[in-house]
């Protein structure tokens, strides 16, 4: 919809002709005409006094935009003002129903169960993840949203985020699903690393040289971290894989 159509909708629903517009306002006839045939739209003192004229907003006139609820008014059958906005684009569709199940529910064709691991502190190998981190549990999975991200169930593991080193986006709680295929790093997305016998959630960046940096979301308390391939190998710092998949409940 742009600015003439906008402007149109708004003197039809309050009943207001071009002449009654040009006298609230103090433009010309030929100004309002202008308008209404998209020859130019209103602007600065103008753009005000119009949507004073046509109860509603300057932001929605001249850009569709909706600053609250009384943005845009439409008349009643009594002749009351109601709050009527316009329609806007739904950014979000239901892809489903919640449905509860515990751990004896059977999967469903159409679902896996992934590992979920623990953030524990365990004496590995290197490159191995010790049965030690794994709880016994599992996370149930659509095979279309592994299909969906190329990941092999197989490869599929679940892991619990704690702290909040990575909040906003994953704060303490979150789960998040790693393709442990995926290893080679990709600057600036956001791996599952193995450190010291601990699993951490980072966004990784490789280092000029060799070596990895590692980063926080929340910088304000969390600074970055590097270490050169040396201090991989001594610190017992592997990819374990890359993040695909989270799941926050929000307090």
């Amino acid at each position: 919809m742009e600015f003439k159509d906008r402007v149109a909708d708004r003197m039809k629903a309050l009943g207001l002709s071009a002449a009654e517009i040009s006298r609230r306002i103090g433009v010309s006839r030929t100004t309002i005409s202008f308008w209404l045939n998209g020859v130019n739209a209103a602007t600065g003192k103008n753009l005000s006094s119009l949507a004073e004229a046509l109860s509603t907003t300057p932001e929605w006139l001249a850009e569709g935009k909706i600053r609250d609820l009384k943005s845009v008014l439409a008349v009643t059958d009594t002749g009351g003002l109601s709050y009527s906005p316009p329609a806007v684009e739904s950014n979000a569709s239901v892809l489903g129903y919640i449905e509860p199940w515990d751990d004896s529910t059977p999967l469903d064709d159409d679902e896996v169960a992934i590992p979920l691991l623990k953030d524990v502190r365990v004496a590995a190998g290197s490159g191995e993840i010790s049965e030690e981190f794994f709880t016994g549990k599992k996370i149930r999975m659509g095979k279309y949203t592994l299909r969906n991200r190329g990941v092999n169930p197989a490869n599929a593991i679940c892991v619990t985020v704690s702290g909040n080193s990575m909040e906003p986006a994953l704060p303490d709680g979150s789960t998040v699903g790693v393709d442990t295929a995926q290893t080679s790093i990709k600057d600036g997305k956001v791996y599952v690393i193995k450190h010291d016998g601990e699993l951490r959630v980072k966004q990784v960046y490789r280092r000029t040289g060799g070596g990895i940096r590692l980063r926080s979301f929340n910088q304000a308390e969390h600074q970055d971290e590097e270490y050169t391939t040396e201090q991989m190998a001594e610190k017992d710092i592997w990819v374990v894989g890359k993040v695909f998949w989270s799941s926050v409940l929000w307090d």
